[in-house]
């Protein structure tokens, strides 16, 4: 008998997937090509109102990205908003099968909206990323042991490895930019986000990469996601001091060195930014008020089609 709206929880691991589905129970398959075959085999019958997985250091983008082309709506949640809903619900217990139902009766309970699910060339690029701030990682590594260390043969190997290290970030960014120069969607973003001043290679490669929702959200929504909406902490007479948590690390931290730059040479930022230090605010909460700003301008900008123009005469 199928099921109408039928939510599937996914717990994902290196080896296999834990599946909870209410009609067929908790069963297991193993993560690999046959495995992902036998569970839409198995799913197909159902209908489903959406497939829930937590994110696991993108361990999950196969599975999803698998049950997506195969018609299934996916979404990919925050593994702490699941943890929260177990122990507000009283499920304390901690098993893969555990976790698979808990993380079906999240969606039924939350109803997360489906995530758009990156096609082949968009997993290469975000890898390409991903590689790209491992090597450089690295390379950082490799050069500050080099100052501690006083054998000189250890010392040949190790300038021998950061040279080896250069030549594969080079490897890696003419990738990168190959990839957008194939691509005529990505080539226009490119060229829309560097026209901001403030936004170099390394930011719009991060944002194609990490936030291809930009332009498709609302200034507030974008601002959200990216994680640089203050969050309000007030209760009854208290009124706390405004922060920013979550979103996308990355793009934040990228966002950060970009706002940095934007805030001396973007004419729109840097009066914005001067405007609230003036004002009597840290340098530090005028700094991620221009990051928030930043991103609104970006997401305008793509959302527009057209090249940053100055609003300040």
């Amino acid at each position: 008998m199928s099921e109408i709206g039928t939510y599937i929880g996914i717990d994902v691991s290196k080896s296999y997937l834990d599946v909870y589905a209410p009609s067929l129970g908790a069963f297991r398959v193993e993560y690999t090509d046959g495995g992902l075959e036998e569970l839409v085999e198995r799913l197909s019958h159902l209908e489903i109102a959406l497939v829930v997985m937590e994110a696991t250091g993108k361990m999950e983008s196969v599975c999803a990205a698998f049950l997506a082309n195969s018609g299934m709506p996916v979404a990919v949640i925050n593994p702490r908003r699941v943890r929260d809903f177990a122990c507000a619900s009283g499920r304390l217990a901690k098993t893969d099968k555990i976790d698979a139902e808990v993380i079906a009766l999240f969606g039924g309970s939350m109803k997360p909206e489906p995530r758009k699910i990156r096609n082949e060339d968009e997993q290469r690029f975000d890898e390409l990323l991903t590689r790209r701030r491992q090597v450089i990682g690295m390379t950082t590594t490799e050069k500050n042991r080099l100052g501690t260390t006083r054998d000189r043969k250890l010392h040949r190997r190790i300038i021998a490895h950061i040279k080896w290290l250069e030549h594969e970030l080079s490897d890696v960014n003419r990738e990168m930019s190959d990839a957008i120069e194939a691509s005529p969607v990505w080539r226009v973003k490119d060229a829309l986000l560097r026209s901001v001043p403030g936004i170099g290679e390394t930011t719009s490669r991060v944002l194609i990469a990490e936030l291809p929702e930009l332009g498709e959200l609302t200034r507030k929504e974008i601002a959200s996601l990216v994680g640089v909406a203050p969050m309000n902490r007030d209760s009854g007479a208290l009124r706390g001091r405004r922060t920013i948590s979550g979103g996308r690390p990355a793009v934040r931290t990228a966002l950060y060195m970009a706002a940095l730059s934007a805030s001396r040479y973007n004419p729109d930022l840097r009066s914005f930014y001067q405007r609230l230090v003036a004002a009597g605010k840290p340098k530090k909460v005028a700094l991620t008020a221009t990051m928030r700003k930043l991103i609104v301008m970006l997401n305008a900008v793509v959302a527009r089609g057209t090249c940053w123009q100055p609003e300040c005469p």
